[in-house]
């Protein structure tokens, strides 16, 4: 791929949603670097002014707050976690505002967690909201709701990578670009002790499609774990970008430390790694379906069932249903998994858990003899199921 392949892949899009990591805004002392921040932000109106919707999803939060509160170590417990989070955000987001207020931009602070997203109203809501925002000229800038939302709950994203995937998601015709710490995906672990035998590792300039050997590229690597400062790692980054260009948008992994990466990048310079988008998208529903809503329990098939679903795209039907696992209700996503329990699929189910467990296997027209109705043929329409 040149240059002119990027850059004409970047101009089609409409929105360009930018994830900056902990790491890259922390300067030495575990602070924030305000220099960083203002850089960030005279790029990121560079790019408004190029006619694109812009939305920054910031961490950086944490790292602020243990800065102002003189704290070495990431606090390991809860409460201390989310009350570091409260004082460094408020910090993280005056920064941004005072340098984008001075080039003619507002930041717009939307804090969110997962349960904002997994129903469907509120996830149309924060859709609305935000574009709203960039309409009115404001640059939204989003960060995981870190001060009420606990792993306990099941309401956290786990990272802001895939936040950001979410985030995208919102948009029509978005392109990420997730700025790191690491140059790109490297071919090997630039942190392995046989690292550069018998070649040294490389930046991959151009990842076609996201699939299981490029989720290796992470596996057990340094650059793959979370670290005292950030929560998110390689393979996070990986699985978001496999999650956007899945929806026929593209990605890009670059170093958040490059000299105005941003403004490079757009205009086609080679840095970083590169994802093609997949040429058919999911529409919004399906990505919704697929990634942002949250699995409320699992479908196991039978392998019948599987094959069809895999490659003609047919509804789910009871009779290929071979056990039910969990308790959900109608209209819940549930994961579709196959024979072995690995899920392949997700959709939204017509029939809760009760009812699945007394027609699983039977044919449709068997269904209202056992239930004494029938409001749905399908378990789960083709047009609700997302291929994993």
């Amino acid at each position: 791929m040149n240059t002119t392949d990027r850059s004409s892949f970047l101009a089609k899009q409409h929105t360009i949603i930018v994830k900056v990591g902990s790491r890259v805004l922390s300067a030495a002392d575990g602070g924030l670097d305000l220099h960083r921040i203002d850089n960030l932000a005279e790029q990121l109106s560079w790019l408004s002014g190029t006619g694109k919707q812009v939305v920054l999803v910031s961490s950086g939060a944490v790292a602020a707050g243990m800065g102002k509160l003189g704290l070495k170590k990431r606090p390991a417990d809860i409460a201390r976690l989310q009350a570091v989070a409260s004082v460094g955000q408020a910090h993280l987001i005056q920064a941004y505002e005072k340098k984008l207020s001075q080039l003619g931009h507002h930041a717009a602070q939307v804090l969110l967690t997962a349960d904002d997203l997994d129903d469907r109203k509120r996830y149309l809501n924060v859709r609305n909201t935000l574009q709203a925002l960039v309409d009115l000229g404001a640059i939204p800038i989003i960060n995981e709701n870190d001060s009420v939302s606990v792993d306990e709950l099941l309401t956290t994203f786990g990272d802001n990578d895939r936040l950001a995937a979410m985030v995208a998601g919102l948009f029509t015709r978005p392109a990420l670009i997730i700025l790191s710490d690491v140059e790109g995906v490297y071919d090997q672990n630039p942190n392995a002790p046989d690292a550069g035998r018998p070649t040294p590792p490389t930046v991959l300039p151009t990842i076609e499609q996201v699939d299981e050997s490029t989720l290796q590229l992470a596996s057990g690597t340094a650059a793959s774990k979370a670290t005292s400062i950030s929560k998110g790692g390689m393979l996070s980054k990986l699985k978001a970008a496999q999650f956007v260009t899945r929806s026929g948008s593209p990605v890009i992994i670059a170093s958040g430390r490059t000299d105005n990466v941003l403004i490079r990048l757009m205009q086609g310079e080679t840095l970083g790694t590169f994802f093609l988008p997949q040429s058919r998208g999911l529409s919004p529903r399906k990505r919704w379906i697929g990634f942002t809503a949250q699995v409320s329990g699992a479908i196991h098939c039978d392998a019948g069932a599987t094959q069809a679903i895999k490659t003609q795209g047919p509804s789910l039907l009871a009779i290929g249903i071979a056990t039910i696992q969990g308790s959900f209700e109608k209209g819940d996503v549930v994961s579709i998994c196959d024979e072995h329990g690995r899920e392949f699929a997700r959709g939204l189910t017509n029939y809760d858990d009760r009812e699945l467990k007394q027609i699983c296997g039977l044919r449709s027209e068997a269904i209202a003899q056992v239930l004494g109705h029938c409001p749905y043929e399908e378990v789960i329409h083709r047009d609700n199921i997302t291929l994993m």
